[in-house]
């Protein structure tokens, strides 16, 4: 009995879903989110100096300076802020959306504790001067040890987050607080949750013999770290997949009553990250002697296409589903009625369908085409990676991240959202700023203009290097999307710090006064799954999604070839 009051002492029941919180569950989903705020800033203050570098026209920062910005850049978007926000996730599909406590909660502590030093000493480094080796830190390339020490400290922590989220499944099922299987959003976190054990041992693996070869006690082969690194560098984007597409079925349930279409189908896809989506690693060594032409097929061809095939069965339950759940709702009218009337004014349903647009699109059909043996050869260190990667991890992922924010603040922080005029339009910002950014990037990449070069004029070359006259046209348009998504992203945390910190509090009962909360709050659409409505709705498919995927596959296909023709031009073919 004393066990029992206990428990509830420390847990509350939320009034919009029902669920009951966990106090540490609440909090450690707090901090997380507030330091993935903080790395996100860090991020973008870089990103402001790297674009204005980068735009020709401009070129602000002298090459140094240049290089330690790329490398903080990267390090604080796509390690830190992402993997920061994503054990808030995992605190939430765990101990929160399954009702249950969370185990060994000092062991969390413990972790954000490990965590948060990792990034200090990391950051400390890189601007200090003693670490520019850009995100890849490739050998002969050598930091100082407290940069890969630092590193070491944050994966220990992010890998001891994702066992106690293990720990919490085991909790869930045997104190029985949940029925049947794990919610879908749950285990897609647990999809997220395997891969991030699978990427942070690839890391462990290099990073720990990395760390002692810059305290001489050991050599490196750069081969040999080329390859391990890779299943770190590449597979913890996988873990971003994973969590996102969850994210997107969640939001889609909050925001206008999305339908799973086939449970069984939505976990097999998930499945198939877990078992495949590794191998994607492979294409960033396409160009690498030290493997095989085999090999290199095999891992970015047969086997690489059953990843691709979970996330074109995602790319279509998603949106589907928003569409069956929008006609559950009366919008039945032709095939687009369900989107004219989506409610385009909450940031949570805006920024999930941008992301899922920009992931997908553009995303999905750049990854494919440059992760083609063949076509690799036309696309490797060019400006097309980039390109690529910004609308994956930024389009995609952060902005997934940016748009649940939106119901994270009133339902774990129980604030009102500030500014609620600006952050209608911040994900508009940030995602139109992100596909000018990333599309011009790809087309200049299209026109050989290389990635990792500080100054793409090669200015004291002893050569002159011409570029074809558009590439002058999308410099501009690459450095005013640059600085539009660099506004949206501002924009995202003038919005989440003044909420935290500054908000008004969030009670249901003060429904006369609705400025600042996502309408799924106010009106949590009805989780309909089965039934005759559903039945009918079913029946009647998806029409309007099925238009949708059919522009996305022309232009896949379009995109596609049209590569083999560009590298036709190369073997003088036909």
């Amino acid at each position: 009995m004393a066990l029992v009051t206990a428990l509830a002492a420390r847990s509350r029941r939320c009034d919009v879903t029902g669920l009951k919180v966990d106090w540490h569950a609440e909090t450690l989903i707090k901090v997380n989110a507030v330091v993935a705020v903080v790395c996100f800033l860090v991020g973008l203050v870089a990103a402001f100096g790297l674009v204005l570098t980068r735009w020709q026209a401009v070129h602000l920062l002298p090459a140094d300076l240049f290089y330690r910005f790329l490398t903080l850049h990267g390090l604080n978007m796509l390690i830190f802020f992402i993997i920061f926000f994503e054990m808030a996730v995992l605190y939430f599909a765990g101990p929160v959306l399954l009702s249950a406590r969370v185990p060994a909660p000092k062991l969390g502590w413990a972790a954000f504790g490990l965590m948060v030093v990792g990034v200090l000493m990391v950051n400390t480094m890189v601007l200090g001067g003693k670490a520019d080796v850009l995100f890849t830190s490739y050998p002969p390339l050598m930091a100082h040890p407290l940069y890969y020490l630092g590193i070491i400290l944050f994966a220990v922590g992010a890998l001891v987050v994702t066992c106690l989220f293990f720990a919490a499944l085991v909790v869930a099922k045997r104190e029985r607080t949940y029925e049947g299987s794990i919610p879908l959003v749950s285990f897609g976190a647990l999809t997220a949750a395997i891969i991030a054990v699978i990427t942070l041992l690839h890391g462990a693996a290099i990073y720990i013999p990395t760390f002692l070869w810059s305290l001489g006690v050991m050599n490196m082969d750069p081969q040999i770290y080329r390859m391990v690194w890779w299943g770190l560098g590449h597979s913890s984007q996988q873990i971003n997949v994973a969590a996102q597409v969850s994210l997107w079925y969640l939001l889609a349930g909050l925001t206008v009553g999305g339908v799973v279409l086939n449970e069984k189908i939505s976990r097999m896809a998930f499945v198939l990250y877990i078992l495949f989506i590794s191998m994607a690693s492979a294409h960033h060594l396409l160009v690498d002697p030290g493997m095989g032409p085999a090999w290199k097929i095999w891992n970015t061809s047969y086997a690489m296409y059953l990843a691709v095939l979970a996330s074109m069965v995602h790319g279509f339950t998603v949106p589907a589903g928003i569409e069956m759940g929008q006609r559950l709702r009366g919008y039945t009218r032709g095939a687009f009625e369900w989107l004219k009337k989506a409610p385009w004014s909450d940031p949570g349903f805006s920024g999930t369908a941008l992301s899922v647009v920009i992931f997908g699109f553009f995303g999905g059909i750049t990854g494919v085409t440059i992760g083609t043996e063949q076509i690799n050869i036309i696309a490797h260190n060019t400006l097309r990676v980039p390109g690529h990667f910004h609308t994956t991890v930024v389009g995609g992922t952060a902005l997934a991240f940016m748009a649940v924010t939106y119901y994270v603040l009133p339902l774990i922080f129980r604030k009102r959202v500030r500014f609620w005029g600006l952050a209608k339009i911040q994900p508009y910002l940030f995602g139109l700023g992100i596909v000018i950014f990333a599309m011009s990037l790809i087309f200049q990449g299209i026109f050989g203009v290389p990635r990792r070069h500080w100054d793409i004029s090669m200015s004291n070359a002893p050569f002159q290097v011409e570029y074809h006259p558009a590439v002058q046209l999308f410099q501009a348009t690459m450095g005013i999307g640059g600085l539009l998504a660099i506004a949206g992203g501002l924009a995202y945390i003038l919005i989440a710090v003044a909420t935290v910190f500054f908000g008004r509090p969030f009670r249901l009962e003060d429904s006369h006064d609705r400025t600042g909360v996502p309408q799924g709050i106010w009106n949590l659409p009805p989780q309909v799954h089965t039934g005759a409505a559903v039945a009918a709705v079913h029946r009647r498919g998806s029409p309007g999604t099925i238009v949708l995927i059919g522009i996305f596959f022309g232009c896949f296909v379009l995109y596609y070839f049209a590569n083999w023709k560009i590298l036709s031009f190369l073997w003088k073919v036909g």
